[in-house]
């Protein structure tokens, strides 16, 4: 058996490994090609894998223009491939603006290959319109959020939900220690374009909170070395603030924290998951915002408040992600204990809902189920 994996960004690249090792599990000997980063390509074979991480993950609708010549590039590469390889089926991981287009160009090749897109992309919130185009190009849909399933199935989809892969990949992160007392956390993101927006006013933020509160201690987590650089420069720029940066030590704070400023993304499930009290913060270019405002359709842009369609978390969004603000909302969670448990109570009702561990094992059995018994 072979399969041909597309995954566009370090999450996916993630998952496309979970699932590789659940799908060789219930069928050893599986062949992998396709698109992915190094997780992918150190278990299916770096000679097999196109390693395209680096250059993939881009944000925002500037980027995509730059970029548009390559990844019309690799569009045509991945289907060509799709056609000489002859795979039993089409695995598309997360990544919608690539692999959308991927899909809907192999169909329209008159391709007969399995299609099956694992992680929803998120059409719910910012085109519903499109579901039935994806119904007559995708063979199986396999999403992560359970209030998924029944969108695509109206539209003759069939969907299996499998899942949160995070209910696998943290529990063995646990630190199981208690919070310290009186620790800011700050968690602006993995990019380089979320950290020059959203650090700065996190640390603005910080500063008021610390002005009232000599021992406030404050921490943050950079996704690499060079990130950790480009935040210490724009920290350099607030002497009053004494923040303490790390590289890859976003699970450690969420967990040592006693509360938190986030910015919005997979951390905030993360941080729900640890039982952080938090904020969530998003701040982008204007003209990003200006056009996702425009197609956003959902009331809340955290996870965590989607799932429990109600502000869990308070959301402080492009021109109201103000720092005083900010320092409002987050002192009653640094200062008041049954604050903090009341929130954490919300949150472990939102992580309940993900359903239980397994999310891998159980989308690597609807991909084979979902293939010819010949196969």
């Amino acid at each position: 058996m072979k399969l041909y994996l597309v995954a566009g960004e370090a999450s996916g690249d993630a998952r496309g490994a979970e699932l590789i090792h659940s799908l060789r599990a219930l069928r050893p000997g599986i062949e992998f090609r396709g698109f992915g980063g190094p997780q992918i390509a150190a278990l299916a074979g770096q000679e097999f894998i196109h390693d395209w991480i680096g250059r993939a993950a881009v944000v925002g609708i500037n980027d995509v223009i730059k970029n548009y010549g390559y990844f019309r590039s690799q569009l045509a590469l991945a289907k060509a491939e799709i056609e000489s390889e002859k795979p039993d089926a089409v695995v598309l991981i997360d990544y919608p603006g690539f692999n959308l287009r991927l899909a809907a160009a192999v169909r329209k090749a008159g391709s007969p290959v399995k299609i099956i897109d694992y992680i929803s992309p998120q059409v719910w919130a910012w085109n519903r319109a499109r579901i039935p185009g994806m119904a007559r190009t995708l063979d199986l849909m396999i999403c992560i959020f359970p209030f998924e399933k029944p969108l695509y199935e109206q539209s003759g989809l069939k969907t299996v939900f499998a899942g949160h892969p995070m209910l696998d990949s943290l529990p063995a992160k646990r630190l199981g220690t208690p919070r310290e007392d009186r620790l800011l956390g700050l968690l602006p993101g993995s990019r380089e374009r979320e950290i020059r927006k959203i650090f700065p006013i996190m640390l603005e933020a910080a500063a008021i909170l610390a002005g009232s509160r000599p021992g406030l201690r404050i921490a943050a987590s950079a996704a690499s070395e060079i990130m950790r650089e480009r935040m210490e420069e724009i920290a350099r720029q607030y002497p009053g603030v004494s923040c303490e940066i790390t590289v890859k030590n976003a699970h450690d704070l969420m967990q040592r924290a006693t509360a938190a400023m986030v910015a919005s993304g997979t951390a905030t499930l993360e941080a729900a998951y640890f039982g952080l009290p938090f904020v969530l913060l998003y701040k982008t270019a204007w003209l990003t915002f200006f056009l996702g405002s425009r197609l956003v359709k959902v009331k809340w842009l955290g996870m965590p408040n989607i799932l429990a369609n109600r502000e869990v978390v308070q959301e402080f969004i492009q021109d109201d992600a103000q720092p005083a603000a900010i320092a409002a909302a987050l002192s009653p969670l640094l200062d008041d204990p049954a604050a903090r448990t009341a929130f954490q109570a919300n949150l472990e009702a939102v992580i309940a809902t993900l359903g239980a561990p397994g999310a891998s094992d159980r989308a690597a059995t609807a991909i084979l189920e979902a293939l010819p018994e010949n196969s």
